[in-house]
């Protein structure tokens, strides 16, 4: 039906006509939306039954990606790019009258993700299919994903997310393999009549993860992978003595993606969700398993399970679960198949970021999981006393169960055989500093992944202006090995081709602008620098500082008339977490210094503030061609990798960074010329907070531009914000600036300052632009999956195995 544009028009209005019983004038795009994406499943369904013969029938290693979140954006153009039917289906809509982009507008973002972590995951589904690799991903149907961010009087507003209002084209329900996950109840022991000790849950209240496939297609192959997301609904229970009540609390597991922990109810409902992913997902990939009939002990020969962060890290006692009480398999044995079979990616530095659960919550929760956990702390604290006696301390530091908690992390990196960063740096603090006393230990298990976005979304896909150029330029083959577009460089000093990506600039920005004013009725300046930052939003991560540097501009032009920078729009977006309070008065100070300067008639010619409500994937697809200044601005050694960076990157902005994730290895690649750095190393970062020294209202004493812009905060100059900013003042002055903001203010004045006199030498900015996408093909996630698959899950490409099936 896509083997030319005429066959298709006919199977679309076909397909059209009976599935909705309206004549094609009377569909609305939402039933031309729905027919599309339906012909695309069917036409995806042959070989996404065939991958899972081939992966069921064969001796093929599988790898089980496990992650709480999946941000998937909108799947409809990834799969028609991936299927290489692009012309055939945009031409032959376009001959009945309609708009393929306006038709992929209606498919809702699958949003089931906060940010970086549910991006990469998803970005490595991608990576996995277009290898050829035999991988699924695991994770939650949360029914209103996030939240929907409205922005209200400059402040933050949470609505549910709808994107399953209209239903979800891709999925595919499966009730018949629907799992059942106890909670609370009792642990009953006894010996059995071989004289083992058993251990049986009783009184347990169970419920159902439902499970709900979605087809992840590979670029120009046959492999067709599975995201398996889990619903939460009733069980078919006999007995319950508040049923309305047991509704909701089993609903409300795949309500919402990180319920607000604040209080206990928080906490249960967090860990709830972490125990149904890994149930469900390990009984769906035991029972895959035992079809094989193979011994239980040759488990890691065919299957990989890996851990993204700390959240999936339940798996390590749930397998060791299924092999004692289910394989009856002794400890010892379970332990070393377990450890064998699990590896974990760390996702942060960040102390707070590494969970912890209270015992009293945990045990009565999960009790036969407790239990299996108290027994892996037991042993392992009796492994340390042997290797360190009478050193307390350290034993008490890496214990898995201390004063009442029990740490995640610790867990995950005593049951894996594998712990990796994720940016050389990242890895390199968590060997030296975070998790120290662990590397000691277990040397052999930490590694480094840098992490990698999918060049097919964020280049071939949001920016087909610039892959056109490219390929133009240097042939396709870079599609399937982007570290060909190394080979860009060539056209450096080509001053046609710099004249092209200029144009392909200019017209990603005018339909960025037609966007903003859509969105805010703001009017911005074509010819201003587009600065973007587009994040979650976190303290760590400092959009203050980017304020602050605004204010600073526009201080000093109300003080000086002869001062006049390089007109700039500043862009914003970030949702904050609904309980982090910090981050929320960070969203409505960014709005109200937007109100200021945008209705400035002295200064609004100069600079724009933009912030974009609910940022999500597909508005990202709309910034990042269109970004020229990237602020990947966080305190060092506080962002493990990032990812936004490299999207940046690869659609030719610059970066003004600090030497932190991430950018240190775009700095590596591109040279100190073609990127902006400014502020303090990770290394005086890490000594500060290890020694002290750092008096940030000695910076507000000494320098008049902080003086004056933190003043702002607190004494009027906003208009009825009365005490709303005083949060903000205090974290910098009372709280001594955790994350250095202040430090840092100087050189990042200094370095915008670069940022504007280079961007004049327009000739010198595009030829820097061509050197970031001639290296950005090194933070393709091909090749991040790639070192996965070769140095950790020891999986192999099945390509051949599908082709010949």
């Amino acid at each position: 039906m896509f083997d030319n544009k005429e066959l298709f028009k006919k199977a679309f209005l076909s397909k059209l006509e009976m599935s909705v019983g309206k004549s094609f004038e009377e569909t609305s795009p939402q039933d031309q939306y729905h027919v599309l994406g339906n012909m695309i499943r069917e036409y995806i369904s042959t070989n996404w039954i065939k991958t899972n013969q081939v992966y069921r029938s064969t001796e093929t290693k599988q790898v089980y990606y496990l992650s709480i979140e999946f941000l998937l954006g909108r799947i409809m153009g990834s799969n028609i790019l991936n299927l290489g039917i692009h012309d055939v289906v945009e031409e032959g809509l376009a001959d009945l009258g309609i708009s393929l982009e306006e038709l992929e507008s209606n498919e809702p973002d699958s949003a089931l993700g906060n940010g970086g972590l549910g991006r990469l995951a998803a970005c490595f589904m991608d990576s996995l299919a277009s290898l050829d690799l035999p991988g699924h991903g695991c994770g939650i149907r949360y029914k209103h994903g996030l939240f929907e961010q409205k922005v209200i009087n400059g402040v933050q507003v949470e609505y549910p997310e709808l994107w399953l209002q209209n239903g979800q084209v891709w999925e595919v329900r499966k009730s018949d393999l629907a799992v059942e996950v106890p909670f609370w109840g009792r642990v009953e022991s006894y010996y059995d009549e071989n004289g083992r000790l058993t251990f049986k849950h009783r009184d347990a209240e169970p419920i159902l993860a439902v499970p709900y496939d979605i087809p992840v297609v590979g670029y120009q192959t046959e492999t067709v992978n599975t995201l398996r997301l889990w619903n939460a609904e009733p069980a078919n229970v006999p007995y319950h003595d508040d049923i309305m009540r047991y509704k909701r609390e089993t609903e409300m597991v795949s309500e919402f993606l990180y319920p607000d922990d604040a209080e206990d109810s928080g906490k249960i409902l967090r860990l709830k969700q972490q125990y149904f992913l890994v149930r469900a997902s390990l009984h769906a990939i035991l029972n895959s398993f035992r079809n094989k009939q193979k011994d239980i002990r040759e488990l890691p020969n065919y299957v990989s399970i890996h851990i993204n962060d700390t959240h999936p890290v339940l798996a390590i006692p749930e397998l060791m679960r299924i092999l004692l009480d289910e394989e009856m398999l002794s400890w010892e044995e379970a332990w070393d198949i377990t450890v064998q079979t699990v590896s974990y990616t760390n996702h942060t530095t960040l102390s707070e970021a590494l969970e912890k659960w209270p015992v009293r919550l945990f045990q009565p929760l999960l009790p036969r999981i407790y239990m299996i956990v108290q027994e892996i702390n037991e042993r392992f604290c009796k492994e340390l006393w042997d290797m360190y006696p009478d050193q307390w301390q350290r034993i008490e530091d890496m214990a898995i169960i201390a004063h009442d908690q029990v740490k995640m992390a610790h867990l995950a990196i005593v049951g894996t055989h594998s712990t990796n960063g994720v940016a050389h740096l990242h890895t390199e603090i968590l060997k030296k500093r975070e998790m120290n006393n662990f590397y000691q230990v277990f040397p052999e298990r930490f590694n480094n992944k840098t992490n990698g976005i999918t060049h097919r979304r964020w280049l071939m896909k949001s920016n087909p202006a610039l892959s056109d150029l490219i390929t133009d330029s240097i042939g396709d083959k870079w599609k399937v090995e982007p570290p060909r577009l190394k080979e860009l460089e060539q056209f450096k000093q080509d001053a046609a081709f710099l004249e092209q990506l200029e144009k392909v600039k200019h017209e990603n920005k005018v339909k960025l602008a037609e966007r903003i004013f859509e969105q805010n009725q703001i009017k911005v300046n074509l010819d201003s620098i587009f600065d973007v930052q587009v994040k979650r939003l976190h303290a760590y991560k400092r959009q203050l500082l980017n304020v602050l540097h605004i204010m600073y501009l526009y201080n000093r032009m109300k003080e000086e008339p002869n001062f006049r920078p390089h007109p700039r729009t500043f862009i914003f977006g970030a949702k904050a977490s609904p309980g982090y309070y910090y981050a929320k008065k960070i969203i409505k100070l960014i709005n109200t210094v937007a109100e200021r300067v945008n209705n400035d008639k002295t200064t609004n010619d100069y600079l724009k503030v933009v912030f974009l409500e609910n940022y999500r994937v597909s508005l990202a697809e709309e910034i990042f061609p269109a970004a020229e200044v990237s602020e990947q601005i966080s305190t060092a050694s506080k962002e493990a990798s990032g990812t936004g960076n490299m999207k940046f990157m690869m659609n030719g902005a610059l970066t003004i960074g600090t030497m932190d994730g991430a950018n240190v290895e775009i700095y590596e690649r591109v040279g100190k010329d073609n990127i902006f750095i400014f502020g303090m190393t990770s290394e005086e970062v890490m000594n500060y907070q290890a020694n002290g020294g750092y008096h940030s209202s000695e910076y507000y004493m000494l320098d008049r531009r902080i003086h004056e812009a933190l003043n702002q905060l607190v004494n009027g100059f906003f208009p009825n914000t009365n005490g709303m900013f005083d949060v903000i003042y205090d974290s910098l002055l009372i709280e001594n600036d955790q994350y250095f903001v202040l430090r840092d203010f100087d050189s990042y004045v200094k370095t915008q300052e670069m940022v504007s006199n280079a961007y004049k030498d327009k000739k010198w900015w595009n030829q820097s632009s061509v050197v970031n996408i001639a290296n950005s093909g090194f933070f393709s996630s091909d090749r991040t999956i790639s070192e996965y698959a070769n140095d950790i899950w020891h999986v192999k490409p099945a390509k051949s195995l599908i082709i010949n099936s």
